[in-house]
């Protein structure tokens, strides 16, 4: 049983090496970094050595294509010009629809509660009448009346901190575009 299996560790490593072999024999599809971290397996041993490139030998080499790749000495140019259309196009993500139309929606709740608040603000400043507002049936002790005064004194204020605070919050929020 062990010379079956020395003898497929023995396959394994033949059949793992093999690949590795034949290509770096030859010198064509050898792995070669090019100067600006540019990496190319289609080089002869001739032209990496023009370009300055250096050979990766066994080393796990992952490559992942951008959108825009910047000229390099290896890359080609492009054969057609790019439409002065097609440079100014942003795509848009649904997630960015989607956000766009929940900021739309909060602008729209937020500024109808402003338009209220500043509703109640207005009618609470008439009734106050600048400090002095007019005095109820019920009030016939001057201290009620006195107490009553300083509530709408508190109440403007705290509506107008409210009031400040939302459009604080307008302000953040993108615009309706």
């Amino acid at each position: 049983m062990s010379i079956r299996i020395t003898t497929l560790a023995a396959a394994v490593a033949f059949v793992l090496a093999s690949p590795a072999s034949a290509q770096s024999g030859d010198g064509v599809g050898a792995m070669y970094r090019c100067p600006g971290n540019d990496y190319n397996n289609t080089l002869t041993p001739s032209e990496a050595e023009k370009l300055h490139c250096k050979k990766v030998e066994n080393a796990a080499v992952s490559i992942v294509r951008s959108a825009e790749r910047p000229a390099s000495a290896s890359a080609p140019a492009p054969s057609a010009p790019v439409p002065p259309a097609a440079i100014g196009e942003v795509r848009e993500s649904p997630e960015s629809a989607a956000m766009r139309a929940r900021a739309t929606n909060s602008r729209r709740q937020l500024e109808t509660r402003l338009r209220g608040e500043e509703t109640r603000l207005a009618r609470l400043e008439q009734e106050f009448n600048g400090g002095d507002p007019e005095r109820r049936k019920d009030e016939t002790n001057l201290q009620t009346y006195l107490d009553r005064v300083a509530r709408m004194r508190t109440e403007i204020t705290r509506r107008q901190i409210d009031i400040a605070e939302m459009r604080r919050e307008l302000d953040k929020l993108p615009t309706n575009r």
